[in-house]
């Protein structure tokens, strides 16, 4: 088996068939590939819809929430293919993109770890499909608010590595989870994602431990997906509330002493600065008050431990 495209999913059934249909439909590799879909204890009605899709895919229900790195792994293990693509249930993949992955990691191997290019649905790109790392000066633009009032500025909001459309190949701390693709040699070297993450931050462990291992983590723009950003998440504040636990655990695990109190000390700092306004004028759904208010416990980062072991039921789909 050439490809192996695992997806997971949570309550998502409309999206995680608009993306089974892209990948059996023109968006179809050309080799030969199998799609295993992991659902992390959805709602039965989701549960269901899935079950339909069985023809297309390999189906593993999970009875319980394991998160999404948890998932990729379950459903890794549950794949046969010498390259694995992780792909989230809300990125639709365009023509040939798939294909255009696969060819980039063949022809440069030396990346261990490739991603592409998304779209939002209006054809716009969308910057999330990598990142630069951390580092104290990117948390300082955060905490200072500089990151926002000067958003995609390559100095004051380094993250987001400036104004690049992601249009060009280039080597990049970060390749995000919803576009990642792997041989299979290397997921199992890195021992696939830390199982201590529950969701958010997965993914910039895999890709700053992939680099210390001596990979090079890159991007080719010839690989394209529409990518509803969040469609499949939480709301607004329980998402930040994770992508903070998320930010606090990568802070943990790759800093240490001093470097990490200060990281997770400004993470906070900017989560303050973003609330002190939602407080004053009583918004009614506030944005980032619910991550002031649970800040002693995101600053925790996720509880540390192998993952929830749940039930689960395997449906057999046929390989394309």
């Amino acid at each position: 088996m050439n490809l192996s495209i695992v997806i997971v999913t949570y309550n998502s059934p409309e999206w995680t068939a608009r993306c089974l249909d892209a990948l059996t439909g023109d968006a179809a590799p050309t080799g030969a590939y199998e799609i295993v879909v992991v659902d992390s204890g959805s709602e039965p009605a989701a549960r269901d819809a899935l079950r339909a899709r069985a023809g297309q895919a390999r189906i593993v229900l999970v009875d319980g929430n394991i998160g999404f790195g948890n998932g990729c792994n379950l459903g890794v293990r549950h794949s046969t293919g010498e390259r694995v693509l992780l792909l989230n249930p809300d990125a639709v993949a365009l023509p040939s993109a798939i294909d255009a992955l696969v060819a980039f990691d063949r022809a440069h191997p030396e990346h261990g770890i490739v991603g592409g290019r998304t779209l939002r649905p209006d054809g716009t790109v969308d910057p999330s499909s990598c990142w630069a790392k951390p580092t104290l000066w990117s948390l300082f633009c955060f905490a200072t608010g500089l990151s926002t009032v000067f958003k995609r500025s390559r100095w004051l909001d380094p993250e987001s590595m400036g104004r690049w459309e992601r249009d060009s190949v280039r080597e990049v701390d970060v390749v995000t989870g919803c576009l990642l693709l792997a041989r299979r040699e290397v997921y199992d070297a890195l021992g696939g994602f830390d199982s201590d993450f529950f969701l958010y931050g997965e993914d910039a462990d895999l890709s700053l431990r992939a680099r210390a291992a001596g990979w090079r983590p890159a991007i080719t723009p010839d690989a394209a997906v529409t990518h509803a950003v969040g469609a499949s998440s939480a709301s607004r504040g329980e998402k930040h509330i994770l992508v903070l636990t998320g930010k606090a655990t990568l802070a943990r695990k790759h800093r240490r002493g001093v470097n990490r109190a200060l990281a997770i000390a400004l993470l906070q700092a900017g989560v303050g600065l973003r609330a002190l306004p939602e407080r004053l004028r009583h918004k009614e759904n506030p944005d980032w008050l619910p991550a002031w208010r649970e800040r002693a416990r995101w600053r925790r980062g996720f509880p540390p431990g192998p993952a929830p072991e749940y039930p689960v039921e395997i449906l057999e789909g046929a390989p394309a």
